[in-house]
């Protein structure tokens, strides 16, 4: 049985996320087939050299899953870099913006990030914070096959006025 860490208002951190620019695969639609998209992501990332001890891998979150239709659900898969994605096939330029953000980091599996649900239902409401116009999104600290589910460790960023 996986042990999560418990997420507490002590944990989270007020820093200042530095501008990024990312080469970013759009999926949009049903959440259920991201696996197709992640695969092309990382298709992509190696036919680029561009492992994720390279370039920072980050993913966007503009919807939650569990609160949008399949057909909507728009996630993004990104890695840091300053590539020209003009004309690429599948991958744009994006840019995650600077700002504060608040921070809390999650340990485990991916597929249920408890930290973000802690973020937006118990920090936010008590913190007095505002949101900025930016979504969630991730930094997989550490990624790729080697990589257990229970090692996994992910910081997740809430973009604040």
């Amino acid at each position: 049985m996986q042990m999560q860490a418990e997420n507490r208002a002590d944990q989270v951190r007020i820093v200042e996320f530095k501008e990024t620019k990312v080469a970013a695969f759009e999926h949009r639609g049903d959440p259920k087939s991201i696996d197709a998209s992640i695969r092309k992501f990382i298709e992509w990332r190696q036919q680029n050299r561009l492992p994720p001890k390279l370039s920072v891998t980050f993913n966007i979150a503009y919807d939650d899953p569990d609160e949008t239709a399949p057909h909507a659900f728009r996630f993004d898969l990104c890695a840091a870099t300053d590539q020209d994605m003009t004309g690429h096939p599948f991958m744009v330029n994006k840019l995650i913006p600077g700002g504060r953000c608040a921070v809390a980091r999650h340990l485990g599996s991916r597929a249920h990030n408890a930290a973000a649900v802690y973020l937006y239902e118990v920090w936010l409401p008590n913190s007095g914070e505002a949101l900025r116009d930016f979504p969630i999104f991730f930094h997989y600290v550490n990624v790729g096959p080697h990589v257990q589910e229970q090692e996994m460790i992910t910081d997740v960023y809430l973009p604040l006025k």
